[in-house]
């Protein structure tokens, strides 16, 4: 269940590529926002009585979290491929299970994720577009926000509950770096695809995911999590003939090794949601 849920990112992410040509970047991250945020709160409907302010006030900078990792990433991948991308995000998670983490092993997780991102940017042999490096890593960082922000409101809100009001919030936060032009190019073609998009990211993954959290432990389902970057290497190189090239490729093997290697030397950290993307 958990490799279907990250496969549903992933393919999640191949629709919003597409789109970006349509609407770019800032678009297509709101509207995957915009039609998430609907449906869990028609599925869901969040009552009051579940929230206490504080509760609520966590669950609203989550939301301002989750629009920061959406535009930064989907901006990410108008410039670079979706393995590289996807690699050099995930660093943020792993820094956090790599800090929360056991024993002196997990102080090597960190230099190996560096070589990682060295081969994948290749900064002296003019590699891959350095802002769009710079926006994914920016995702990265919002991402493990995220997660200690997750942690600091502990089990006050049912996820699913926290997931209804965070993504209506995050859409509205995106919605104020839209531009114009980007409402001049919706059809129903294009809202129908956005649909499809928000199902596929966050919709099924949040299910899969709660269904996989009952039966795997925390370790192991943090491991599965760090060949997030592999299958989106794999999604790019399928679905959008992506091909990053020897030593991209390898940096993405050594990120995915660095990520196991972080989730099994302790943590919860790592058991981050997949829904946020």
């Amino acid at each position: 269940m958990s490799i279907t849920a990250m496969v549903s990112v992933q393919l999640g992410l191949a629709v919003a590529i597409g789109l970006i040509e349509d609407i770019g970047s800032d678009g297509t991250a709101w509207l995957r926002l915009a039609w998430a945020g609907l449906l869990l709160l028609i599925v869901i409907r969040p009552r009051p009585s579940a929230f206490t302010w504080h509760s609520f006030g966590m669950c609203v900078l989550l939301g301002v979290v989750t629009a920061g990792i959406t535009l930064l990433f989907m901006a990410s991948l108008d410039r670079i491929p979706l393995g590289t991308a996807t690699a050099l995000e995930f660093l943020g998670p792993l820094a956090v299970a790599v800090t929360h983490g056991r024993g002196w092993q997990r102080l090597a997780w960190p230099g190996l994720a560096l070589v990682g991102v060295l081969l994948l940017t290749q900064p002296l042999g003019g590699g891959i577009d350095p802002k769009g490096a710079l926006l994914a890593l920016g995702a990265g960082v919002c991402w493990a926000i995220y997660i200690l922000l997750t942690q600091r409101a502990g089990d006050q809100v049912e996820g699913v509950t926290a997931l209804a009001v965070s993504m209506p919030v995050a859409a509205l936060v995106a919605s104020f770096f839209v531009s114009g032009q980007v409402f001049e190019g919706m059809n129903w073609k294009v809202l129908f695809i956005g649909l499809g998009m928000a199902i596929l990211l966050p919709v099924i993954p949040f299910v899969l995911e709660m269904f996989a959290l009952r039966r795997l432990t925390t370790a192991a389902f943090g491991t599965l999590m760090s060949l997030e970057p592999a299958l989106a290497f794999l999604i790019g190189f399928v679905v959008l003939h992506q091909n990053p090239g020897l030593w991209e490729t390898i940096g993405i093997a050594v990120v995915v090794m660095a990520g196991i290697g972080a989730a099994r030397s302790g943590g919860r950290e790592m058991a981050v949601p997949l829904e946020v993307g």
